[in-house]
């Protein structure tokens, strides 16, 4: 059975894009991802991540979907909510991989709500969504580490492109980095590599 294992990185943030991840991998290979020490990519440094990473490519298929800030705030515009534009990710990345059976780590509140809708939507494949999936399930560890790799990358490319305008921080709004590059901007001078619409930023168009 092919097991597709979905989770993302970047929902916080207020500077980068939203990176949303899956890995297939055949049942019988969850023991190498055990043995291989996979595990919430939380709990895990970040040289270890990137060294997991080329591992878990190695035995599995590896689907991203990233979506810019500019991306995001254009869906939101539309009225799109963030659970919304990540739900897309997870529909298009399941559609690729032609799973067997897909296990989420669940944005929506109700994770029945989510198993129902994504169930409804491709029908002949098993479904399980749950909070916390990343710490239970392998297929999801291995997401939850790609995802979040993938994203750093993202990051590091952002900071280098654009090393002229200042440090950016990790891109969350709790980093006082992030923040004094933020307020070095007027809202209409913001790159197109910052959400516009997140309450951080719109509380300073106010202002």
């Amino acid at each position: 059975m092919k097991v597709l294992g979905i989770d993302e990185a970047g929902r916080g943030p207020v500077i980068g894009p939203l990176v949303v991840a899956g890995v297939m991998v055949p049942e019988r290979k969850f023991s190498i991802l055990r043995k291989m020490g996979i595990r919430d990519s939380k709990k895990l440094t970040p040289e270890r991540r990137k060294f997991l990473a080329r591992k878990i490519r190695r035995i599995s298929r590896v689907f991203t979907v990233k979506i810019s800030a500019s991306d995001i705030d254009r869906m939101r515009e539309k009225g799109f909510n963030l659970n919304e534009i990540e739900k897309i990710a997870i529909k298009r990345i399941i559609a690729e991989a032609q799973p067997d059976s897909v296990i989420i780590d669940s944005v929506d509140v109700k994770p029945e709500r989510l198993t129902e809708e994504i169930r409804s939507h491709f029908g002949d494949i098993e479904v399980k969504a749950e909070h916390g999936a990343d710490a239970k399930y392998y297929p999801v560890a291995a997401a939850s580490i790609i995802a979040k790799v993938e994203r750093d990358l993202e990051i590091e490319r952002i900071q280098k492109r654009n090393r002229k305008l200042g440090d950016i921080g990790s891109g969350y709004p709790s980093d006082p980095r992030t923040r004094a590059f933020l307020e070095s901007f007027s809202y209409d001078e913001l790159p197109d590599f910052v959400r516009k619409s997140w309450a951080t930023v719109q509380k300073r168009r106010k202002n």
